[in-house]
């Protein structure tokens, strides 16, 4: 359904250092594209960062920006008051910690003006309390850090989320879709197909649209019996099945399995199970500040020296190495 050509909508993109260009530009070139369709400027935006100085994307690229912070809070009780703020972030999002962000997000919300996220700021917008109870979508990489992090927001593998007036966002080429979906809410279908074809995308994703390929493609693994239990093992990782468990549930024998898995993998199941482990380990250990005994335990280790001779012999580092390189890796990016 078409709807009159009269709306307007005014955006900032709040930038965080070392946030993702890709899912920055495809946002913006999408409602740019739009207005071009339109013939008049239906949205408009700003950047704003914490100080109002130039601000580094993950790709060292340096935007500047249009206001701060301070601005920004004189603007919402005025006509400058924009009707949609977006976190925009990328790595490193968990360091970003600044109370005076999350109280303006925290007024900027309360003054009913949308709130919403761009790849990874979601973090932001847990962090002034604003996902409580909500439906909020993340990166697939994030997302295991961001659950133990924020246990109280109802995060999704999904390309985007929309909860009342809270508009999430995985990252990546998955803005575009959102800003189609901002696009349909404001002019209709009609509009949303115009721009698609300026865009060269032949569909609009949605929200519920997998962010990652299909283990099969993901993987190079075509047998159904292997690929099952892969996702049995993927989604038991805190407390793992054993073999005969997986056995049972696979309605193989353990040396049925033991043959499937050196075949197809090129390893024994338990090896397979061991690294997607340690691989949600080193995800936590770089992406959230829980402690290493805390990690441990979230992917199914019984104690932490078990868990760092096994990630030792994995990643020739242990788990605190790890941690220090990353925070190393933080310093050098500021």
């Amino acid at each position: 359904m078409n709807k009159p050509l009269t709306k307007k909508r005014s955006l900032v993109f709040f930038l965080v250092p070392n946030f993702s260009m890709l899912p920055f530009s495809a946002a913006i070139e999408t409602l740019r594209i739009a207005n071009r369709m339109l013939g008049y400027e239906a949205y408009t935006w700003r950047l704003a960062s914490t100080d109002g100085q130039k601000v580094f994307s993950s790709a060292g690229i340096a935007l500047e920006v249009n206001t701060s912070l301070a601005d920004e809070r004189k603007f919402l009780a005025g006509e400058n008051r924009p009707s949609m703020v977006l976190v925009c972030s990328g790595i490193y999002v968990e360091d970003f910690q600044n109370k005076s962000v999350n109280a303006w997000l925290r007024e900027v919300y309360n003054r009913g003006v949308a709130v919403g996220s761009l790849c990874t700021g979601a973090h932001v917008l847990a962090s002034a309390g604003l996902l409580t109870g909500k439906r909020c979508a993340i990166h697939w990489e994030n997302l295991p850090g961001f659950s133990e992090s924020f246990p109280q927001a109802e995060v999704y593998a999904d390309l985007y989320e929309i909860d009342s007036n809270i508009y999430t966002c995985a990252g990546g080429t998955a803005s575009l879709d959102m800003m189609l979906n901002l696009i349909d809410q404001d002019f209709g279908e009609n509009l949303v197909n115009r721009v698609c074809e300026q865009a060269l995308t032949d569909r609009v994703r949605g929200p519920h649209d997998r962010q990652r390929l299909p283990l099969r493609a993901r993987l190079g693994v075509q047998n159904s019996k292997v690929l099952s239990i892969i996702e049995l093992m993927e989604s038991n990782l805190a407390e793992p099945l054993s073999l005969l468990e997986i056995a049972e549930n696979a309605d193989l024998s353990r040396r049925q399995i033991e043959r499937l898995f050196r075949q197809e993998m090129g390893r024994s199941p338990a090896r397979y199970y061991l690294e997607i482990r340690l691989d949600r380990a080193r995800h936590l250990l770089i992406q959230s500040s829980m402690p290493v005994v805390e990690v441990a335990v979230a992917c199914g280790f019984v104690s932490a020296s078990h868990f760092s001779k096994c990630y030792r012999e994995l990643y020739n580092r242990s788990p605190q190495q790890e941690r220090a390189e990353r925070k190393l890796t933080l310093q050098m990016a500021r």
